[in-house]
This record gives structure tokens, sequence and C-alpha cells, in this order.
């Protein structure tokens, strides 16, 4: 299998093509449930936020591994990380995009998706199929 994501400079990539990258990064390591929210117009803190699921610890924090990884291949180093290889949730803060990286229970409880519903979602199937 191709893989979609292909390591380039991106350290001044527009906000959307950042989410792209990561988008792919995190489906091709099998993150579930990715969702794309475009909080501009109701934050200052970032553009989008990228949400996915890991299935275990090990997982969650192999996810924010491989998108830091990848992305500092590009140049592209995060502002911050926050959560640690036990915990349930993993945030990366790429000052335009911000990762949620969460366990099952952790996502159902913080419910971001219902807390930013006023956001755009992007399809992100569509991000996927280029």
């Amino acid at each position: 299998m191709e893989e979609l994501f292909k390591p380039h400079d991106m350290k001044d990539a527009e906000p959307l093509e950042l989410a792209k990258a990561i988008i792919q990064i995190l489906d091709e390591k099998k993150a579930t449930d990715i969702k794309l929210l475009r909080v501009s117009d109701s934050t200052v803190l970032t553009d989008y936020f990228v949400i996915c699921t890991g299935h275990s610890n090990t997982q969650i924090k192999g996810f924010a591994d491989e998108v830091d990884y990848k992305l500092g291949l590009c140049g592209v180093e995060p502002k911050g990380i926050e959560g640690d290889k036990n915990s349930k949730w993993i945030l990366l803060d790429y000052y335009s995009v911000i990762v949620h990286i969460f366990g099952r229970d952790a996502r159902d409880f913080y419910k971001l998706e219902k807390l930013w519903a006023n956001a755009e979602e992007v399809n992100v199937n569509d991000i996927l199929k280029d």
C-alpha cells in the first residue's frame, strides 16, 4: 500500500495543508473516527482541530509520536505536547492546528465535537482520496 503522506518542507504550510498532512499520518497508523473541525470563526486559539481515537494507551502514544516524528521531518515542530504514555488523551499544538488523540472513554467524556458544534466539519474522506 502506498503511503498518502510524503515528507516535504512544510515550514510555511497553510493551516489546511498542515491539517491534511496530520490526517494522512493518522489514517496510515489506523487511527479511527478522524474528524477535522474548522474552528477559526469561533476562537483565536487555532484554525483547525484534528480529533481521532486510539484503542489503547500504547496506540494513542504511537499516534502522537508518529505525527510529531513525520512533521519534524518536514520542519514543523509543535508549540507543545500535553499528555504522556499513560494518558487517555494527548494534545499536540501546532499553532494553527491542534491535534486531539483520545481513548474511547475520554472522547465520549469530553465530547469536543459537541462542545464545538458550531464549527465547520471538513470531510476527511475527501482529504484521504487526494
